[in-house]
Parts: structure tokens; sequence; C-alpha cells
């Protein structure tokens, strides 16, 4: 039986350090936009993504207001989903590019990772959204139970 998780479990799969999947509402007769991103939370608070302010996903979060992101753990079995209202963007900094950076990558990766990418990120913005609606699902209880023993 597939299993909701409870605010703890869901909120620390949010946290954990997966790539996530970002949604979009698009143009009327375009299917919702979705590209992989990388993300931040603490659990209580708030979603925060870096992106360019030229790209189409961010001029549709404007143009929205919100955002859905998808974190799905390794081997595939638990899964988070999280829709919410932007409540700010503003100028990233060196420290969220550093963060960001280090969360995803090993600290000697995240340095030159920043390097090589000043010049394409330089001028981004942090777009931060707040939790409203989740939706959850464990199947390990499953495949535990239809394991051959």
């Amino acid at each position: 039986m597939v299993r909701r998780m409870p605010v703890p479990e869901r909120e620390a799969l949010l946290a954990a350090a997966h790539v996530s999947v970002l949604t979009v509402a698009a143009e009327p007769g375009r299917a919702p936009l979705t590209t992989p991103i990388w993300h931040s939370y603490t659990p209580g608070g708030e979603v925060t993504v870096l992106t360019s302010p030229q790209l189409r996903k961010t001029k549709l979060i404007a143009e929205a207001g919100r955002f859905a992101l998808c974190v799905l753990a390794p081997g595939g079995m638990q899964y988070v989903t999280v829709e919410g209202s932007v409540t700010g963007t503003r100028p990233v900094t060196e420290a969220d590019r550093l963060a960001m950076a280090q969360r995803y990558l090993p600290d000697e990766i995240a340095e030159g990772y920043l390097r090589l990418t000043y010049d394409q990120q330089s001028g981004n913005v942090a777009i931060t959204m707040r939790p409203e609606r989740w939706n959850t699902g464990d199947f390990s209880d499953l495949t535990e139970a239809l394991s051959p023993s």
C-alpha cells in the first residue's frame, strides 16, 4: 500500500540535496513548463531556486505567481511534490551561489564550478516560494512486501 509521508519525513525529503523538477503554468495551448533545477529548503521554511531572469521559466513564474517542485528519492520509492506562491525575487549573491553549489557538489568541485559559471550566472535571481500544498508517496513498504525472501 502507498503510504503518505508524515510532515517530518516529507520535509526531510524536500530538504535533501536531490535535483528537483520545477513545473510552472505555460502559455495557453502549451503544456506546463517542466525542468530540472537545484533548490534549497529548510523544514518549515521556504523553497529557493536560483535562475536567470531572461529564461522562459522565470518569466512564467512571474506571470503565474507560483510554481511547483517534485523531488524523487534515489531508488524511486518515495516522492514529494510541493506547490506554492512566490514570496519574493531578489538578486543572487555570491554567498547564495556558493551555498547552492556546495549543496549539490563536493567542495573541491564547487569552487571551480563557481569560477566557470560566473559570467553565465551573474545577474541571476533567487525566487522563493512558501509551500502551500504537499503531495507525497512512499512505496517502500509495498516493495518490501513484494520482494522475494
